[in-house]
């Protein structure tokens, strides 16, 4: 017998190997992480040096050396973020990589638990409810123990959702969060810990979720059931973890989990830009990687391809501050410019005044106005800026906005879908009910409990109802309700008779009623992307649509608007010019974090992150005397920026037009 030897295949390693010219298209440190192999890896990205550009190349050279893409996980921040990178890295290669696992970590969960939901006790149809309806639950788990009426102080629904989520996210006791965040409740412990239990017990009786409880559930259920971790872990051959310094202690876990049996995962972050500790994030995370997991190759990515060197000046100056970081320096290549401003005025209203002209000025030299920005560290910073700007006839926008899915005729829209998925969903029940002229949450609720009980819940036996009043009104919502869920409708049809039936009560309700209108019309076409109910309300709640024709008519004006935005919003963008206003300290540091140590360092990460998003020309501006309650101060630079010598940044002098001509005249007598 003839033997034929197959010769055994090598996988590629070398860059040479491929299709796509690696070599040429990154530097040094973005193709040692994009060529890393197998165990866990640190990817350290400053501000600006390609961290996206990176994850999408490893996606496709993963795919390229024949890694089946649906054994590659890639978590990110926003489903947007990772469809982006996903659609980037096929145009590079080919359409195999839009089959790769990408999203955030709720929306991987999510899809875990609806696939093993009997493993939790929950029914496959289970709903999510985003943070709106969760504070409506809240209210009403208030109102059932006689809580929102009580004469001491007690906290609203706002503060006990912050409570509950603190304990889950960060994996504390209810005592221990009300000790550090909130001491001032801590002697209604044993009531806020009834509305915690029955916030609990709502949700499991109705079976819905919300966001914490999908990555609490999926640790419970990779934990408590190894059989599914090691089938899920077993998928996912590779795992890659985006902005990983913004994760909370419960997706670093989750990290170590969904990657548990083939132990190659790379985090890609900045120890430096992490700012979110409000929401949970957790900056050890990021610091600990190498500790929890072992033989961690750490890589530094810090060519910067954003900024001037002389902002990056700016940039490593704030960094070597810092007491908790990896060390990197970052440098570039671009062009010099010109040494930053630190421009000091006489008052909040003076430093309005330069920027409104500064803005003026450069926008006659032929920059758009959507290529600056004004940052600031609170809200409230900037008043007296949006004053002048209106004065001056200057659009603009200001970033934090209300989302779309949290717009009220949204929400009074998707409840008549919600009750449609989950007919026990009962606060979408009581905002449908509502909507109905004399029904208020008490007749809300026991038409509730006889909805409950009804054979069908859609079809409603009105013979029993209490008051003509709004029994024919329910005979008109039942018949929508029989007519939606006995006809085989696609969603945008649903979305389209829902939309028709409410437009009466979005009149009646609303001032605003045709921008709302607007919104809902809208809605309906975007609706014909979903392929059905469940999935529609699942994806909106996991990452909503952030605008609505209130927030967008602004944006169909000719001129595209000059941009203001609090700092935490304006990460992970950049523009030419940067404005950052009131640089002063107890504004940035915060005066509730210069006796800690580690907030103090979150607050100088804070202004880190807002220096980097200036690409030609940053400006740092404070006033010398500010207003509070108590009357006028006098201020202090940010400690931050006093640290800097002048060989980093350019002092302004800022004088009156008048002035300015009578020193010329005293020059040319002078002279004379």
């Amino acid at each position: 017998m003839k033997k034929f030897v197959l010769q055994k295949e090598e996988p590629r390693k070398r860059p040479e190997d491929y299709s796509i010219p690696y070599a040429d298209l990154l530097n040094k440190q973005q193709l040692d992480a994009v060529f890393h192999e197998k165990g866990p890896a640190l990817v350290v990205a400053g501000a600006g040096t390609g961290k996206t550009r990176t994850l999408v190349h490893r996606v496709a050279r993963l795919v390229e050396s024949g890694i089946d893409p649906s054994n590659i996980l890639l978590l990110t921040f926003t489903r947007r973020a990772a469809k982006e990178m996903l659609n980037r890295a096929s145009k590079i290669l080919d359409e195999r990589c839009k089959q790769v696992q990408g999203g955030t970590f709720h929306f991987y969960c999510s899809m875990l638990l609806h696939r093993y939901s009997e493993m939790i006790g929950y029914p496959s149809n289970f709903t999510i409810i985003d943070t709106a309806d969760a504070l409506e639950v809240i209210q009403f788990v208030r109102t059932q123990l006689n809580l929102h009426k009580k004469k001491k102080r007690f906290p609203n629904k706002n503060t006990l959702l912050n409570i509950i989520s603190s304990c889950k996210n960060k994996n504390l006791d209810l005592r221990v969060v009300l000790l550090e965040e909130y001491p001032q409740f801590l002697e209604q412990e044993e009531k806020i810990l009834k509305v915690a239990n029955g916030y609990e017990d709502y949700k499991e009786k109705n079976f819905v979720m919300d966001f914490d409880d999908l990555l609490i559930k999926t640790r419970d259920m990779l934990t408590q059931h190894e059989d599914i971790r090691i089938k899920v872990a077993s998928k996912n051959k590779f795992v890659m973890v985006d902005e990983f310094q913004d994760t909370n202690k419960l997706q670093a876990e989750l990290t170590a989990l969904f990657s548990s049996v083939h132990g190659n995962v790379m985090a890609v972050g900045d120890d430096a830009q992490s700012i979110y500790s409000f929401r949970g994030a957790d900056h050890q995370n990021i610091m600990d990687f190498p500790d929890r997991f072992e033989g961690t190759k750490l890589i530094k990515l810090e060519e910067n391809y954003r900024s001037t060197p002389q902002i990056l000046e700016v940039a490593n100056n704030l960094l070597k501050q810092a007491n908790f970081k990896f060390d990197k320096q970052l440098y570039s290549n671009n062009d010099k410019g010109e040494l930053p401003a630190l421009v000091q005025t006489s008052s909040e209203h003076e430093q309005s005044r330069f920027i409104t002209q500064v803005v003026l000025q450069l926008r006659e030299q032929g920059l758009d106005l959507n290529e600056m920005a004004v940052l600031f560290r609170n809200g409230r910073d900037s008043f007296d800026l949006e004053v002048e700007l209106n004065r001056k006839n200057i659009p603009f926008v200001k970033y934090g906005g209300q989302k779309f899915t949290e717009a009220a005729h949204i929400k009074d829209v998707l409840a008549h879908v919600r009750v449609l998925v989950n007919p026990m969903d009962t606060i979408a029940w009581n905002r449908v009910l509502m909507l109905l002229d004399g029904i208020g949450p008490k007749t809300a609720q026991d038409l509730f409990e006889w909805i409950r009980l009804a054979k069908n819940p859609y079809r409603l036996d009105l013979s029993d109802a209490t008051s003509q009043s709004y029994i024919d009104q329910l005979k008109v919502l039942s018949k929508l309700l029989v007519k939606l869920k006995e006809n085989d409708h696609s969603v945008s049809k649903v979305i389209e008779l829902i939309v028709d039936y409410y437009r009466d009560f979005c009149k009646s309700r609303y001032d605003d009623y045709p921008k709302r209108l607007k919104d809902l019309e809208a809605f309906v076409n975007v609706s014909q992307s979903f392929t059905s109910l469940p999935k529609m309300l699942e994806e909106l709640a996991l990452d909503p649509i952030t605008a609505t024709a209130v927030d967008t008519e602004q944006k169909t004006k000719e001129e595209a608007p000059l941009i203001l935005s609090t700092i935490h919003s304006a990460k992970g963008l950049e523009w030419k010019h940067v404005f950052i206003i009131q640089c002063l300290d107890g504004i940035i540091p915060s005066a509730y974090s210069v006796e800690d140590e580690e907030q103090l360092d979150e607050e100088l990460r804070l202004l880190y992150v807002a220096a980097t998003r200036a690409e030609e020309m940053l400006y740092f501006s404070y006033p010398v005397l500010a207003q509070s309650a108590y009357g006028d101060y006098f201020t202090q630079p940010s400690r931050f920026i006093e640290e800097m010598n002048t060989k980093l940044i350019e002092e302004w002098k800022l004088v009156e037009e008048e002035q300015q001509q009578l020193s010329e005249g005293d020059n040319n007598l002078l002279e004379e």
